[in-house]
């Protein structure tokens, strides 16, 4: 297993179970005060949107391998900087794994297990797994990604090998906060659920939303990020229905404190606004940060479909304990998947280079601003 260089996995129970632990306090010796108390620091998240393995994406990977195996490293090496020196990193991981040689792309994608030891070795901690496609090759596709998830180290919310799995939250460790992950789909393409494992994925259920946001924050969570396989693909714009389940949860408040932090959102396969809604920030749409050639609902091309942002939240520790931990700074990455090169592209850093990709950051920046998360200290960050 890949040691993991800032991650605590902390299941529901031993976050009920776990006690303040006694402390000695040195008060000094006349003459030599004792030394001020450190200030209680803060952590950055960043999440980033949907990996999404085509056909040429698998054969690229094949490539980067040298013909034996697949090595999905190369792809993810341009965003890496960023990734890496986050205090918690989140990913999409929109597909199945399948086994043995076992790999295709669209329209039922089952995805070479190698993806999670390069989304392991970008530095990412833990990815959505619920999306419409979490159930193309069934239950034995979600146990396989899974299954891989937990070699590389990297854990994972929104679908389930168990029972017991699917109840457990996802926790993770953020420098000194405990952050739960919560995540759901709109829908599973009309593929039903397994017989008998109603709890494989998680539902986009508003009332389920809340009830596991209030649970995990009973039992200790600091944060909860919730992940949104939602809206209408190849908009822009958010549609009807992002916008009033936003507004739903980020309205949801148990006494002082909000029930969900921070909303991330994927399924689009554009870039999609930030905004923030009753004092949340919300990413309607991250856009693909893998993908292959992509072709929208009128069968042309559409490099949208390979653009997309990485959110980047600071979080700073509440005034007094109780309070809500707040984000005190906001930034989006734009970022590319160059598909001839088979490459993530940190867009900022391209240009720094010289490369002619002005326009597409343009674009990128102008959808993430569009409803006003400039005034809210949204800001585009390297």
């Amino acid at each position: 297993m890949i040691a993991r260089r800032r991650q605590v996995a902390l299941a529901l129970t031993a976050l009920l179970a776990g006690g303040a632990a006694c402390q000695a306090h040195d008060h000094g010796t006349p003459g030599h005060p004792a030394p001020a108390a450190a200030a209680p620091r803060g952590f950055t998240l960043v999440a980033s949107g949907d990996v999404l393995p085509h056909s040429s994406i698998i054969d690229r990977a094949r490539f980067d391998a040298g013909g034996s195996g697949y090595d999905f490293r190369p792809m993810l090496a341009g965003i890496r900087s960023v990734v890496s020196r986050a205090d918690l990193a989140l990913c999409h991981m929109e597909t199945v794994y399948g086994a043995d040689g076992d790999y295709t792309g669209y329209p039922t994608f089952k995805s070479p297990p190698e993806v999670a030891h390069a989304l392991a070795v970008t530095g990412y901690d833990g990815c959505s797994t619920a999306s419409n496609h979490s159930l193309d090759d069934g239950s034995e596709g979600i146990r396989r990604t899974l299954d891989a998830l937990d070699r590389a180290g990297v854990r994972h919310a929104g679908s389930a090998r168990t029972e017991a799995e699917a109840r457990t939250v996802t926790v993770l460790r953020a420098g000194p906060a405990k952050v739960a992950h919560l995540a759901y789909t709109y829908d599973t393409n009309g593929i039903p659920l397994p017989q008998g494992q109603p709890w494989a994925v998680n539902p986009m259920d508003e009332n389920k939303i809340l009830a596991d946001a209030r649970a995990a924050r009973k039992a200790g969570a600091d944060v909860v990020v919730v992940s949104l396989h939602w809206g209408t693909e190849w908009q822009d714009a958010p549609d009807g229905q992002q916008l009033a389940l936003a507004r739903d949860l980020t309205a949801a408040r148990t006494g002082s404190r909000p029930d969900v932090d921070l909303i991330l959102g994927t399924h689009a396969h554009v870039p999609q606004a930030y905004e923030k809604v009753n004092g949340t920030w919300v990413v309607y749409g991250m856009g693909d940060q893998i993908a292959g050639e992509m072709f929208n609902h009128e069968g042309v091309q559409d490099p949208r479909g390979n653009q997309s942002t990485l959110g980047r939240f600071t979080f700073a520790p509440p005034a007094r304990p109780g309070e809500r931990w707040r984000v005190s700074k906001a930034e989006f990455v734009p970022q590319m998947f160059d598909v001839d090169a088979g490459r993530v592209v940190n867009l900022n850093r391209a240009i720094a280079q010289g490369a002619d990709v002005q326009g597409v950051r343009d674009r990128i920046r102008e959808v993430v601003l569009s409803r006003g998360a400039a005034k809210d200290g949204l800001t585009m960050g390297r």
